[in-house]
């Protein structure tokens, strides 16, 4: 796993598209800071699951570790995933958001999931005024599901090879990284889309 061919940019100044690799799965990812591209993605992802009454959203944000306590750092990625398509926002960089991602979060009609989701929306409210109303907590998903109460204490890591049965590699030097930073590296980006799209698929299989 982790092998990623990039396509060539588009507009190297404002986004860039990855073909990531996750086991047999390849997802296309829109790395950007660009709010026209923003609206763009939402725009496709509308347009392909037009027949479909609601969506299920795999959702993650990364920032900078906070090194001491009174740090705090802001968000600096927003990640989207529904099925092989995902969105790196690095809304830190953003002139703005548009307002196409401020309805899509806050519409009822989408779930959107993840682990420790719950701590993501509210510093999603509290750095960006961003509410994101519709949630499931994937762990108590899996609880509910799977009957397990110890999955309540895990993270993406362990609920991945539990619900999915495939290896999330997530490198300390990656989590702890610079995510603040105007471009992110190759790893960086494969990194985001992964957890984006694990957490899309753990819900989707839990949901199914």
């Amino acid at each position: 796993m982790g092998n990623r061919n990039r396509t060539p940019p588009l507009n190297i100044s404002h986004h860039n598209l990855y073909n990531v690799t996750f086991h047999s799965d390849t997802i296309l990812t829109l790395l950007t800071s660009s709010p026209s591209e923003v609206h763009s993605w939402i725009s496709d992802i509308l347009r392909r699951h037009r027949r479909r009454s609601t969506l299920l959203v795999g959702l993650d944000i990364e920032w900078r570790p906070n090194f001491r306590r009174d740090m705090n750092n802001p968000v600096a990625t927003l990640q989207l995933c529904v099925g092989r398509r995902c969105l790196v926002f690095q809304i830190l960089h953003a002139p703005f958001i548009p307002l196409s991602l401020v309805s899509f979060l806050e519409d009822a009609n989408r779930t959107f999931v993840g682990v420790g989701i719950q701590d993501d929306v509210q510093k999603l409210r509290e750095d960006r005024s961003l509410r994101v109303p519709n949630v499931i907590e994937l762990r108590s998903l899996a609880v509910e599901k799977l009957g397990d109460p110890e999955l309540n204490r895990v993270g993406l890591k362990k609920l991945g090879l539990r619900v999915l049965v495939l290896e999330v590699d997530k490198p300390k030097k990656i989590t702890k990284s610079t995510w603040d930073n105007g471009w992110l590296s190759d790893e960086q980006v494969q990194y985001a889309a992964i957890d984006a799209f694990v957490s899309f698929e753990i819900g989707r299989r839990l949901s199914s």
